[in-house]
């Protein structure tokens, strides 16, 4: 790119915001040929001119510079209007509904637009020490565009939401799906912050309410945790037919001596080949994990029969290596007060004959030992934000009048809850469609949306070259669209309970009406060693090394081979994340905990503990304890590596008896009416909070005679007409009892 005879690189900033300006100023043209050729001209310098640069790191650099000197100069709300434009532009989408077959060619111009607005979105959100003063300021004025509303109009995110929407009703099938859901993660995770800026957010918040601070990083712990062995699980067939069957092991004198010497020896820290079978699987597991598949194909008809033969392992990822065993345990234990009360109510049934309710103060007549276990279990109790939470939400319901209107600040997440409210169904709705045809797992059908309306080119491929390349490049759309899915939901999730429990609880059960829980499991119900070591991308057309090296030949050979990484951290990702939103909706819900059992998730998850990477690992194994109490003693006993590895690693909640099976919550009789009580309590926080009727019991009454008969009514235009008509009838022609009337009163 030369501007006065120079290239970019070598202009003052004075020059380079004048040609900005007078790229800016061409985007109001009529033509639209004119229009898309400077929205390029503006995604070059977006791109980082790579054309004058030499090295990734050059690309890189100015790539950020040019993004912040964009912003600066306007382009982004320039663009904003050309993306509204866009998404109004009936022609297009009628075009696109005609066609058979939409090609990347029917999304040209908003592909250019909203990669534009990505580039700008990531370079601007990261953070750098280097940073001036002057970036820093456009940064946080940046977030505060694109988080609240800005000229009456609604908050970025709330747009691309209903980009979302508008493509999975079928209105307009040419939206670059991807880049659309690429674009809304980075906007929420800008506006609303990633983990870490929430884990600051619940240390401040808990300091606010006045809770002690928490014991622990959740995310220092997991960084520190070693991965385990994975149980031993019979992975091939013929190994199943060749070890004699459990009936004849039960059946044998001394196979009570095998059991107990097997047991000892499946120590999780122990060094194991990860693929040699110890046992074969039991006819209740692999009959479960048949039913499983039945199950969850009845739900979604999503499944299919994979073999669960794996790959060759990765290296990396999946080497068996020798791991010392822990100094304790790595989480604190945590006690409920519903778990102190639960505990003092059985205790005082027993020892005394007699409760009293709540209190949990008065140990008359208890034991000593009692005492001394009441003590324990004070020192670990925990209060979250969410009971706070709950138990001001009670006390407003309960006294509306005296506590006063609830004084709610108006923060980004607040103000996304409250724009997504009303249409939050469909919302949800829509990203699960998404999810469901992007898994690897998913049945081509006819009636599904087609996502790969921004990957497919005009000419379908005739070499087997082009065929490979468009393969590899159709399996990388869609790991990209999981991994922007599963993430934007996390955070969602996580940021909806800190900011108001209730508020979470409303998309969480969407996501449950939505069939989200059989779907994550119909997700891994899939050879995952697999999947996470898949190479679906091309290295050298990778940006931005595609930009600086001349691009080398590319043979079917080149291909196969693929990369260098031995996996990929994208899929992994895409786990680790959907087993993290499967945990969210399952805990503490015995009803969706039940689903989990219902869908014979136990042997589809224990599968996933193939995989060596002690995250993945930590949140299956905490889905699988928290249903282990509904699964028999028969399962627990056939997996006892599995329950030794979940006492390793999971936290620890004092008297949750899930080991057992013995705990009252083990009860299922009364599922559907927590469910109901969640959702009463749900809309009574969203009526109370977010609608507010002008007619409504609390509002004030004119009791003046005078007053009343002195307001102006507004009738209908026909009422002058049969005025007189309504008199004669309702009015003269009616008797009026005295009498009656002095009786009555």
């Amino acid at each position: 790119m030369r501007v006065q005879g120079k290239e970019w690189l070598e202009l003052e900033e004075d020059a380079q915001k004048t040609y900005v300006m007078g790229l800016l100023d061409r985007l109001e043209v009529v033509s639209r040929d004119r229009r898309l050729k400077v929205a390029r001209a503006v995604l070059y310098l977006a791109q980082g001119t790579f054309g004058e640069c030499d090295s990734e790191v050059d690309v890189l650099h100015w790539s950020r510079y040019n993004c912040f000197l964009l912003y600066q100069m306007g382009t982004f709300s320039a663009f904003l209007e050309l993306l509204h434009m866009e998404i109004d532009n009936s022609q297009a989408c009628s075009s696109a509904l005609r066609k058979p077959a939409i090609s990347i060619a029917d999304s040209t111009e908003l592909r250019v637009l909203l990669s534009v607005m990505y580039l700008m979105v990531e370079n601007i959100r990261l953070e750098r020490e280097t940073d001036s003063c002057g970036w820093r300021t456009a940064r946080e004025t940046f977030r505060s565009e694109l988080s609240f509303s800005v000229h009456n109009e609604e908050p970025f995110a709330l747009l691309l939401f209903s980009m979302v929407t508008k493509f999975c009703s079928g209105l307009a099938p040419h939206f670059p799906i991807k880049k659309v859901l690429l674009l809304l993660w980075k906007v929420v995770m800008f506006t609303l912050g990633g983990f870490e800026h929430l884990q600051a957010l619940k240390v401040q918040k808990r300091a606010e309410l006045g809770l002690p601070p928490l014991a622990e990083d959740s995310i220092q712990v997991v960084k520190s945790m070693r991965a385990a062995s994975p149980p031993s699980y019979t992975l091939d067939l013929g190994e199943s037919q060749l070890a004699p069957p459990p009936s004849k092991l039960r059946g044998r004198r001394g196979s009570r001596r095998q059991l107990l010497t097997k047991q000892d020896s499946l120590d999780i820290y122990n060094e194991r080949d990860l693929f040699k079978t110890e046992e074969p699987a039991t006819e209740e597991e692999e009959e479960s994990a048949g039913d499983g598949e039945r199950t969850l194909d009845g739900e979604l008809d999503l499944l299919e029969q994979d073999p669960l033969v794996p790959p060759p392992p990765s290296q990396a990822l999946l080497s068996a290596e020798q791991v010392a065993f822990p100094k304790g345990l790595p989480w604190a234990p945590k006690v409920r007060q519903k778990d102190i009360e639960h505990f003092l109510e059985m205790s005082r049934n027993k020892f005394i004959g007699f409760t009293l309710g709540q209190d949990t103060d008065t140990l008359v007549g208890l034991p000593r030992p009692i005492h001394e276990s009441v003590k324990t279990l004070k020192q670990h109790k925990y209060i979250s934000i969410a009971d706070v939470q709950i138990k001001n939400e009670e006390e407003l319901e309960k006294c509306p009048m005296s506590l006063g209107e609830e004084v709610v600040p108006e923060t980004p997440c607040e103000i996304l809850y409250q724009g997504m409210l009303y249409s939050l169904p469909q919302y949800m709705i829509a990203l699960l469609k998404i999810l469901l045809a992007a898994a690897p797992t998913s049945k081509a059908k006819t009636d599904s949306i087609n996502i790969l309306a921004d990957v497919l080119p005009e000419e379908m491929p005739i070499t087997v070259l082009q065929s490979m390349k468009l393969g590899i490049d159709v399996n990388r759309h869609k790991e990209i669209i999981v991994k922007s899915i599963s993430a934007l939901l996390l955070l969602l999730l996580k940021h909806f309970k800190l900011n108001h429990i209730y508020q979470f609880e409303y998309v969480s059960q969407h996501l449950v009406f939505a069939n989200c829980i059989p779907l994550i499991l119909k997700f891994f119900n899939q050879n995952i060693l697999s999947y996470i070591t898949a190479k679906n991308s091309i290295s050298v057309l990778d940006y931005p090394c595609c930009t600086i090296q001349d691009l080398p030949e590319l043979t079917t050979e080149s291909l196969e081979a693929g990369d260098n990484n031995q996996f990929c951290w994208r899929n992994l990702f895409s786990c680790i994340n959907l087993l993290r939103l499967l945990n969210k909706l399952t805990k503490w819900k015995h009803s969706r905990t039940m689903m989990l059992v219902v869908f014979k998730s136990a042997p589809i998850l224990k599968r996933a503990l193939k995989v060596k990477q002690a995250m993945l690992q930590l949140y299956v194994l905490k889905l699988l304890k928290i249903q282990t109490k509904y699964l028999g003693r028969q399962w627990r006993k056939s997996n006892m590596k599995t329950m030794s590895a979940i006492y390793q690693k999971v936290r620890h909640r004092m008297n949750d008896d899930w080991a057992y099976g013995n705990d009252i919550d083990a009860r299922p009789w009364d599922f559907q009416a927590e469910e109901c009580t969640l959702r009463a309590n749900i809309e009574a926080f969203n009526s109370r909070r977010y609608d507010r009727p002008q007619d409504s019991e609390f509002s004030p009454v004119d009791n003046c005679l005078q007053s009343v008969l002195g307001q102006r009514l507004d009738l209908p235009e026909d009422f002058h007409y049969s005025y007189e008509l309504w008199l004669e009838r309702e009015v003269f022609s009616q008797p009026i009892c005295w009498e009656e009337l002095l009786q009555n009163h």
